[in-house]
């Protein structure tokens, strides 16, 4: 319990100052660092042929940021492809499969790192260097771009051409100067940070192959046995902060050589949190609203602080907690609660990354996680978090309105048909893709690939395509998911999880700001109080969890019954 109170209080506090930072750096406002990074900035600039002070349009922004991603889709698709014939490969490691690595390819530019392969044995340096952690970089900033362009939207000053009928030009910010900033000026130094800290606490850094050992245990038939090393403390800092979680071994965090101390873990986990909140205290600052920011930050800190305890309640006294089934994948280095705590903060924020293995916390424990992931607001991922929340604050204004009998308006201005039927495809978006994909693959014999029979089979493939959708990556192990099947029904998962839920929120706000906007009066609903706040958590219950209550029966509640009868 120590722990978890100084992991979170600490992250809140260094979050604080940083938010601050990024909401002046997104403003635009003048700082002594500029002298430091425009030499840097203006042959980018001059490079992608772009104005960095030209303010785009919606459409224009959404254009770039299809557009950069189809790049780097194919930039990344070729190394990936190519690598045993590239450099930084003293390990001779051959080319990834087509359709691994096309997954891996849509997995880490939607900033998922849903892995289906094991890092250390299928991929070069060169593969990890660049296809790896630059878009562990660069993916995370795309969203960010994305929601602080959601914000100037939402928050723009009211037009005063639309009396008159004139057509009403809403402007968003210009999308590489966005993405060039928030790489340069925000991502890449806190990278740099951790990635000395790390190294400091003996996570390998380094360009050399790994050493040859004689295993101590020869009845495992190996005479010896090599070390994967490489810069694993560059791509840790970067998997981290970027609420990326893909890991440079299979086994992510649970290996010592990513994190071998406890000092190590505690970084980690705070690399985990800080910029999603951060992101939270940029809101009031940036929107000059500082109750809105008042009240994201509320709702996401009590959802957050329910989750988690409840998490550590389930696994350390529920009644299969003391199951010894459930220790198979379990850290011992940092306990039963240190896993459950970073199973519970990795799914909150959509990063991904585990210390200990999702599959062997109790069936309620992965029930919390999975929750987590289907709310996808608790902090969140950067950028796709609070997009998701503004999603279900424009749907808690509308049913607020239905209830009270007045037009839904957010801060002043209509929800109407168009914004409402948008808002709808999010919603039902998300059932449709995970209760479909989850009912084909169990209904035709040898999709699945599970290693557990029954309830536990269930929540394997459930959460599967859940985490994939939710941009997180985490997953109940002994899947057999590298086959043609999982990789391609994940890559399309991880494509409709992401776009969707960053571009919608932009074209729904870009709509309202070109609306009249209403003066606040009495009759006005009032969205930055305690009330509204309980309303809005209560729609988020009612759109995520009671959903899908019935394939959390069937997965880790059956389970966590099946498991309770058996020590019975």
């Amino acid at each position: 319990m120590t722990e978890t109170l100084v992991i979170l209080l600490t992250s809140i506090a260094l979050a604080w100052p940083l938010g601050l930072y990024l909401a002046r750096l997104m403003r635009g406002t003048p700082m002594r660092i500029d002298v430091l990074f425009h030499w840097i900035e203006k042959p980018l600039y001059r490079v992608l042929g772009v104005d960095p002070n030209h303010s785009m349009s919606w459409r224009g922004y959404v254009l770039a940021f299809l557009i950069s991603n189809l790049v780097l889709a194919v930039l990344t698709q070729t190394v990936f492809m190519t690598q045993a014939w590239l450099p930084l490969n003293p390990d001779n490691i051959p080319n990834l499969r087509w359709d691994t690595a096309l997954h891996t390819m849509v997995s880490f530019l939607t900033n998922t790192n849903q892995q289906h392969y094991s890092g250390q044995a299928q991929l070069s340096y060169f593969s990890q260097m660049t296809g790896i952690t630059g878009l562990q970089v660069i993916t995370p900033m795309m969203g960010l771009a994305l929601a602080v362009a959601t914000l100037r939207a939402l928050f723009a000053k009211a037009p005063t051409s639309v009396e008159s009928g004139a057509p009403v030009r809403v402007t968003v910010g210009n999308y590489y100067a966005d993405v060039v900033r928030l790489c340069l000026r925000f991502l890449l130094p806190l990278c740099l940070l951790w990635t000395l800290l790390l190294t400091w606490q003996g996570v390998p850094s380094t360009l050399a192959a790994g050493p040859q050992a004689t295993p101590i245990d020869t009845s495992a038939g190996m005479e010896t046995q090599k070390i994967p090393l490489g810069p694993v403390a560059a791509m840790v800092a970067a998997k981290q902060l970027g609420a990326n979680g893909g890991g440079w071994y299979g086994p992510n965090s649970s290996v010592p050589l990513e994190n071998p101390t406890p000092l190590s873990n505690a970084l980690e986990l705070i690399g985990i949190l800080l910029i999603p909140i951060a992101i939270i205290f940029m809101i009031g600052s940036f929107t000059g609203r500082r109750r809105f920011g008042a009240l994201v930050f509320g709702c996401m800190l009590g959802m957050s602080l329910l989750s988690t305890f409840g998490s550590l309640w389930l696994e350390g006294h529920s009644a299969t907690a003391a199951s010894p089934l459930l220790m198979e994948g379990k850290e011992t280095r940092f306990g039963a609660e240190g896993t459950a705590l970073w199973a519970t903060l990795t799914t909150q924020v959509q990063n991904g990354s585990v210390n200990g293995m999702q599959d062997s916390m109790s069936p309620l424990t992965g029930m919390v996680s999975l929750v987590n992931m289907l709310i996808g607001a608790i902090w969140g991922g950067i950028g796709c978090g609070l997009q998701q929340f503004l999603v279900y604050l424009m749907m808690s204004v509308f049913l607020a309105g239905l209830m009270t009998g007045r037009t839904p308006e957010l801060f002043g201005r209509k929800l109407e048909t168009p914004q409402v039927r948008l808002l709808a495809v999010l919603i039902l978006l998300q059932p449709i893709t995970l209760l479909g994909m989850t009912a084909l693959t169990l209904a035709i014999p040898g999709l699945a690939g599970t290693s557990n029979p029954g309830f536990h089979g269930i929540s394997q493939v459930f959460y599967e395509f859940v985490s994939a959708y939710a941009n997180n990556g985490s997953g109940f192990e002994g899947l057999a998911d590298n086959t043609v099947w999982w990789n391609l029904s994940c890559a399309l998962v991880l494509i409709l999880g992401r776009f969707p839920i960053l571009i919608i929120p932009l074209v729904i706000a870009s709509q309202l700001a070109a609306k009249r906007q209403a003066p606040q009066s009495a009759g006005s609903l009032q969205i930055e109080t305690p009330t509204f706040a309980l309303t809005l958590v209560c729609v988020i219950v009612v759109l995520t969890v009671l959903q899908f209550m019935p394939a959390l029966v069937l997965g880790p509640v059956a389970d966590h019954l099946s498991l309770t009868l058996q020590g019975a």
